[in-house]
Formats: C-alpha cells, sequence, structure tokens
C-alpha cells in the first residue's frame, strides 16, 4: 500500500514538472524559476516581395530566432509565404496563418503588417522593414508602442541625415524630384517629412508619384527631365524596378539618392541606410522573447536598426562623374 502512495505522489510530481515547463495554451512559455524552457512553436512568415532589403530582414529574423530556440531546448518551424509584390495577397496568406492557429506572425512590409492587424488581434505579430508604424497601423497619437497584440522593428533611417548628405554631395543643385509610389502609406511619410527638410535648404521640390510597377518608367522619364537630382524613398515597388529606373536616369545623367541600399545598388549613387539583416536579428530576438520569455507584443517598444552607414554605388557614380567625399562606404556588387 505504501509503495502504491509513493508511486502515485511521484507521478503526480512529474506531472507538475512537466506542466511547468511547458508552452502556455497561447503558444508563449511560461516564465517560472530562474529561466523559460523552449518549446515547440510554428512561426508564419508573409513577405511583401522578394527583393534584396526584404529578403534579409526575413533571412535575419529566422537565423536569430531559431539559434535562440534550439540553444534554448526547443524547435521552431516557419511557414514561409511571399505575396509577389502584390498587396491584395496578403491578406490570404495572415488568414491561413490564423486558421492554423500558429504561435506568432512575422509580417515584413507595410501592405504585410496590415493584413496582419486585419486578421487577428490575438497572434502576436511582429512586423519588420516598416518605416513608420504610426501611419502603417492608422495610430495618430503614436507612442512607440502599440497597446496591441503587434510591436516590431523599424527601418527607417534618419531622414534628416538623408536630407543633409544629399545637401553634401549636391550643394548646386536646384531641383529635387522625389520619386514614390503613391499607394505606400510609408513612402507618404517619409516624403511628407524630407520635403520641408529640403526646402528648407534652398531646393524646390516636385513630387513624382507612381501607383504601381507599370508606370514606374514613365513616372521615371518626368522626374529625369524636371530634376537636376532624385531621391527615392524606402519604397517596396521602387526596389523591385530598380532596372526599370536606372535605365531612365542613367542615360538622362540624373543622379538618385536613395532611403535604403537595395534601391542605390540598383538605380541610384548614394544612401544613408541600414543592415536588413541586422534588422531582421533584432526582429528574431523580440519574437523569442514573446514565445519563450512571455512578454507582450503591446508592452514592447518598436525597435529601430541600431547603426545607420553612407554608402556609395562605385559604378553608377563612375557613369554619372560623381566623386564622392570620403566617409562612404562601397556597396558591394
Amino acid at each position: 500500500m505504501k509503495k502504491r502512495l509513493l508511486a502515485a505522489l511521484m507521478v503526480g510530481a512529474m506531472a507538475l514538472t512537466m506542466t511547468a515547463c511547458g508552452s502556455s495554451p497561447d503558444g508563449g512559455a511560461e516564465t517560472g524559476g530562474d529561466a523559460a524552457k523552449a518549446g515547440k512553436y510554428e512561426v508564419g512568415i508573409v513577405q511583401l516581395q522578394q527583393h534584396p532589403a526584404l529578403d534579409q530582414a526575413t533571412k535575419g529574423f529566422r537565423d536569430k530566432l531559431s539559434a535562440l530556440v534550439e540553444a534554448d531546448g526547443g524547435t521552431v518551424k516557419f511557414d514561409e509565404l511571399n505575396a509577389s509584390g502584390d498587396s491584395a495577397n496578403c491578406a490570404p496568406i495572415v488568414s491561413g496563418f490564423v486558421s492554423s492557429n500558429v504561435d506568432l506572425i512575422m509580417a515584413n512590409a507595410t501592405a504585410a503588417l496590415q493584413a496582419a492587424q486585419s486578421a487577428t488581434a490575438d497572434i502576436p505579430t511582429l512586423g519588420t522593414s516598416i518605416s513608420d508604424y504610426g501611419t502603417a497601423l492608422g495610430v495618430s497619437d503614436w507612442s512607440g508602442k502599440t497597446g496591441t497584440n503587434i510591436s516590431g522593428t523599424t527601418d527607417l533611417a534618419p531622414l534628416d541625415g538623408q536630407a543633409e548628405m544629399l545637401h553634401e554631395l549636391f550643394p548646386e543643385a536646384k531641383n529635387v524630384g522625389l520619386l514614390f509610389c503613391s499607394a505606400e502609406p510609408n513612402s507618404r511619410y517619409q516624403i511628407d517629412t524630407i520635403k520641408p527638410l529640403l526646402e528648407e535648404m534652398g531646393y524646390t521640390c516636385t513630387e513624382y508619384a507612381f501607383t504601381d510597377t507599370n508606370d514606374v518608367a514613365s513616372v521615371a522619364q518626368k522626374a529625369a527631365s524636371g530634376s537636376d537630382v532624385i531621391y527615392i524613398p524606402t519604397d517596396n515597388i521602387a526596389a523591385s524596378c530598380t532596372e526599370a529606373i536606372a535605365n531612365v536616369v542613367l542615360p538622362a545623367k540624373v543622379p538618385v539618392v536613395a532611403g535604403e541600399q537595395g534601391i542605390c545598388q540598383g538605380c541610384g549613387v548614394a544612401t544613408l541606410s541600414i543592415d536588413y539583416y541586422e534588422l531582421g536579428e533584432i526582429t528574431g530576438q523580440m519574437a523569442y522573447d514573446i514565445l519563450v520569455g512571455g512578454q507582450k507584443p503591446g508592452e514592447m517598444e518598436v525597435q529601430p536598426a541600431p547603426n545607420f552607414t553612407k554608402m556609395y554605388n562605385a559604378a553608377n557614380c563612375d557613369a554619372l562623374g560623381i566623386t564622392i567625399p570620403e566617409g562612404y562606404q562601397a556597396i558591394e556588387a
């Protein structure tokens, strides 16, 4: 009788121990004792389109989250889908993640984050490659935290720094063309922010907005015809059409200052940019803190990129006869 009672007590104790170390019902790990134990997680990744910046952010996210979870004894499965540049494709992708009850959604680019916001208020969601969360999420009094199931990282480089860089390189220019996609709210935010900064420096700024990939070349032609230099913000459609833009601006001998490295590599001469892989790693750390550490996304500050680098495209600078001053890093081909 005593042996049976002792065995029952041992079984009960083991059950309590397994419960304490397991995952919570909402997919995150319970925190207890000195450290949390990782479990098994499924993460849905929706990326607006394929281009180098977004690809690197996704890779950094996967690499960092996998390394952290596996080091803590757990496993993570990724369901990664690409919307092929069509914002409308993000909604069914996210709906599939919600139906599968994934533990976390990573939304790469503004349209992907907006689709996730519309689809679920419960599943933890992290954005990356988002220029401005207030604009993306429709929050007028943005404070750095959402108070909801959403947080993430921002790829917005200091726009005042980009304006100063443009002035450093092209102090004699008079007309600056602002080339961007009117369908991207974060692009509109960047243009509205940098335009008055450039105007204070004495430039005349003209907006040239395209609606999608179909009119990029024609709008770029108008911008090249009316501008001494063109500024392109961090813009997903522009990033997917750099060859078309380059085919216009390089023959016209009009330099492009870009909001990020990928656009600069394709059609620009200089940029003040971030490392998107590093941005993805920060997002991966946040995912780990949510899944394993039990943190709530709405209470987590949106994180910026820690480093910004002045970079230049040597080939395009040579083609346009532009000499870059010291302090710029060449973009590797």
